[in-house]
């Protein structure tokens, strides 16, 4: 058999539908079976893009028992493939039953070679869709210098441009962004890109501990320093020498401790509490806050002088709301890890669920997507993950946006955005999809500003 042909398993007890099936449908490398055990075993082995699934087998020929354990079996060994159910005309419902169970289409017996391969073909181009679309959010992955953060957007492809640039460096950084943006993901990326990547990485909330405690933990203390101090120990600014030390939430950090690390951002020195030694420390500092640091200054809650010597560089996280195209991207990875972390199959998402997906604000940013994929995985009773499942309404907007030139903009923006994830960046393809020709969707494209050669095209415009 020629390894060019895509394969087919075809499970059909009748012997003569079977050569019918082998001299109709020979432009595919056909495997077929006569029982369940057959065709769990190449779907094991050979895990087929495409499967056509007779219901009726026996032991239970006139009903469907046999025919759904074969396609739940199938899909278990193989969750990628396509299948196909073929069923007679008074087992329509068994038909549909199927189709619940992860089934791709089915068709009524008796035969009809063209219509089958008309579903055969569609069903092959899905299959070859989301192949692509799989290795193309793995390339995205293992390519971005963010562990765990995916986005294709012009924004988060210039913050990560930022933090390649800066990382080798030994300059302080703020990292400004709403909640649930991933500021400390920035600050492990900085470090992982730099040289003190193998040192250690220590982080600390001052917004998490309490004020009579956070000193001790930032600078250490000394045995007696204050009841309770029954041994030395090391702070946090300590534990990072010749690595980085990651302070979130810095808004946070009261009016006496914000004198003390400008102290040490001068001299690059600390005292324990309770103790007399200087100690020097090599440290790279990483900030962040989702606060207004600016209006803190103006009001006489965040000094001004400490402010300059954290921000040599600021990065700013954009919302996930001002970057719609990146939401179902972050959504399908989420889906990938989860499905691997709870043991899950689920295939991916209704046309509902992306509709949803795309038009929620996520006031929440990537930590609301991502908790709400992680419960639909958990929750999810079907093959797909459904817009009730994530508790979101089809098509929903989050906020009022009565700006008609910014919305059409937008929805240009994600159709395209799908189009390129569906064609893995291939111009010619994407363009067939939406229906235009190339100089047009390049024209969009530019005129959208978004960003080609980071999208994975390699066609250049003509």
């Amino acid at each position: 058999m020629s390894e060019d042909k895509p394969k087919l398993l075809i499970l059909e007890d009748d012997e003569g539908l079977r050569r019918q099936y082998r001299w109709a449908l020979s432009d595919y490398n056909l495997f077929l079976c006569g029982t369940r055990a057959e065709a769990l075993d190449v779907a094991r082995i050979e895990r087929p893009p495409l499967a056509v699934v007779d219901l009726g087998l026996p032991p239970d020929p006139d009903g469907a028992t046999e025919g759904l354990a074969a396609l739940e079996g199938i899909l278990a060994m193989a969750p990628e493939t396509k299948i196909i159910v073929a069923s007679g005309n008074e087992s329509r419902e068994h038909a549909l039953k199927a189709v619940s169970l992860g089934a791709y289409d089915f068709y009524q017996k008796p035969i009809e070679i063209d219509v089958l391969r008309t579903i055969l073909d569609r069903a092959l181009k899905l299959y070859r869709l989301e192949a692509e679309n799989r290795e193309l959010i793995q390339l995205r992955i293992s390519n971005s210098p963010i562990d765990g953060i995916i986005g294709a957007s012009q924004e988060m492809i210039r913050m990560c441009r930022t933090i390649e640039k800066i990382a080798p460096t030994n300059v302080a950084v703020l990292v400004l962004g709403e909640s649930g943006t991933g500021k400390e993901l920035v600050a492990q990326a900085i470090h992982m890109l730099s040289p003190r990547r193998n040192r250690p990485f220590v982080a600390i909330n001052c917004g998490a501990i309490p004020e009579a405690l956070l000193e001790s933990e930032l600078f250490g203390h000394e045995k007696g320093a204050f009841t309770g101090a029954i041994k030395q120990t090391i702070g946090k600014i300590e534990s990072a020498h010749t690595g980085t030390l990651f302070l979130d939430e810095i808004g946070d950090l009261p009016q006496p401790l914000q004198v003390k690390l400008l102290r040490f951002l001068s001299t690059r020195l600390i005292e324990r509490v309770g103790g007399r030694q200087q100690i020097p420390v090599d440290v790279r500092i990483i900030c962040a806050t989702n606060q207004n640091l600016e209006e803190r200054m103006a009001d006489g809650r965040f000094r001004e002088d400490l402010f300059y010597r954290l921000n040599e560089v600021i990065i700013r996280i954009p919302p996930l709301r001002d970057r719609e195209e990146d939401s179902i991207l972050l959504a399908s990875y989420f889906l990938k890890r989860f499905n691997t972390q709870f043991d899950r199959k689920l295939r991916g998402f209704t046309t509902e669920a992306i509709s949803a997906i795309a038009a929620n604000g996520w006031r929440g940013n990537v930590r609301e997507l991502e908790n709400r994929i992680k419960r639909a995985v958990i929750m999810a009773d079907g093959t797909h993950i459904t817009a009730a499942d994530l508790e979101l309404a089809a098509g929903e907007q989050d906020s009022d946006d009565f700006d008609l030139r910014a919305a059409r903009s937008r929805a240009e923006r994600m159709v395209i955005q799908r189009a390129l994830t569906h064609s893995n960046g291939n111009l010619s393809i994407a363009a067939k999809l939406l229906g235009v020709s190339r100089p047009t969707l390049y024209s969009l494209i530019e005129g959208l500003g978004m960003a080609i050669a980071h999208l994975g095209a390699s066609e250049s415009p003509s």
